[in-house]
C-alpha cells in the first residue's frame, strides 16, 4: 500500500477500532478475546481492500458490515472446536449498571448469532431497517420479524433478573 493511504487507513482504524470493538463485544456477548479477534479480522479484510473501501460513502458502515458479516461466518464454521468453559471478565466490571451489563451480555450470549447481529444493529447501533437488511442480506420484513422475535426471547431469558437492577 502506497504511503499516503496508509496514512489514512491508520487514521480509519484510529478513529473506528474504539466503536468497532464495542460492537464485537456485543456480538461476542461479552467474550473479549473473541471481540478483539473479529475486530482484528474485519480491520485486515478492510486493508485488504482499502482503496474501494476509502471511494465508498462510508467507510465506517463498510467496516461496521464486514464485522457483523464476519462474525456470523465465523459461528456458520463447525471447524472450530473451541467451547467455553466458564465467563471469567478479564477485569472487574467498573460503574454503577455493573451488573445489569453482565445479565444483558449473559442474556445476549444465549440468543443465537444472528439474532443478537439483528439487536445489535437496530438497537446499539441504532440503524434503520433498511441498513440492518442491506449489511446482512436480508428483506426488510425479516428485519422486523427477526427483530421482534429476538426480543421476545431476550425478555423471556431475563424474566425478572432486571427489576433489582433497575432503578424506579
Amino acid at each position: 500500500m502506497k504511503s499516503a493511504q496508509e496514512d489514512e487507513y491508520l487514521e480509519f482504524v484510529a478513529a473506528r477500532a474504539k466503536a468497532l470493538y464495542r460492537s464485537a463485544y456485543v456480538l461476542a456477548a461479552g467474550d473479549t478475546h473473541l471481540a478483539e479477534d473479529l475486530v482484528q479480522e474485519a480491520l485486515s479484510r478492510v486493508y485488504m481492500h482499502w482503496k474501494r473501501v476509502a471511494g465508498a460513502d462510508s467507510p465506517a458502515a463498510y467496516a461496521q458490515t464486514v464485522l457483523v458479516r464476519t462474525f456470523l461466518s465465523l459461528r456458520r464454521r463447525r471447524s472450530t472446536g473451541e467451547r467455553p468453559i466458564g465467563n471469567m471478565p478479564d477485569s472487574a466490571a467498573s460503574g454503577p449498571d455493573a451488573a445489569l451489563r453482565l445479565t444483558l451480555l449473559d442474556a445476549l450470549g444465549q440468543l443465537p448469532p444472528r439474532d443478537r447481529a439483528v439487536l445489535l444493529l437496530r438497537y446499539w447501533e441504532d440503524r434503520s431497517i433498511e441498513e440492518t437488511a442491506q449489511m446482512l442480506k436480508l428483506s426488510s420484513s425479516a428485519v422486523r420479524s427477526q427483530g421482534t422475535r429476538a426480543l421476545g426471547r431476550l425478555r423471556a431469558l431475563l424474566g425478572d433478573s432486571l427489576s433489582y437492577l433497575v432503578p424506579h
